[in-house]
């Protein structure tokens, strides 16, 4: 059994939360004092939670502009799950700059593996690959660029088996 970090377990809560905004359109307070109430809370990041939940609440219709151009269906044919999965991620990369881009994406295709259908966590994927270099272009393209000029990268490519 690994031992999830604080943070982690603050996007755990914060999902589960934005869940209940998104299916059951409840009032933020009333999903706070839930989401505090439940087994484990007191294992997570209380602060950075408050941060997520009720920031990708106040800017859902921003954060819903930045994923909109990035999906290839409706916005209303998104689970709730992949929804609330994405809006933490993008969230996060436009007001976590202390969180590498690389952490964010992969902490969030593992709260879509965990919650989310059989292949969410790729979809998942696949947009916030797409919204993080608008938002973070300067570290998307130094990491880019680094992982390009690695030894393993350099290596001779594999001839064709023809």
């Amino acid at each position: 059994m690994s031992i999830k970090a604080p943070r982690s377990r603050a996007r755990e809560f914060a999902l589960q939360a934005l869940y209940q905004h998104l299916v059951g359109h409840n009032e933020p307070a009333a999903i706070d004092a839930f989401t505090r109430d439940l087994t484990g809370f007191n294992k997570a990041d209380a602060v950075h939670y408050d941060l997520l939940l009720h920031g990708c609440i106040r800017e859902a219709d921003a954060l819903d502009a930045l994923i909109l151009p990035k999906l290839d269906r409706k916005l209303a044919e998104i689970s709730p799950i992949e929804r609330g999965v994405m809006w933490i991620g993008v969230f996060e990369l436009l007001h976590c700059p202390d969180v590498p881009w690389r952490v964010v994406l992969n902490e969030c295709i593992e709260l879509a593996k965990s919650f989310g259908g059989t292949d969410g966590h790729k979809y998942v994927n696949a947009v916030l690959n797409g919204v993080a270099p608008s938002v973070r272009a300067a570290e998307v393209q130094q990491d880019r660029q680094r992982a390009a000029l690695s030894p393993r990268a350099q290596r001779a490519p594999e001839p064709d088996a023809a």
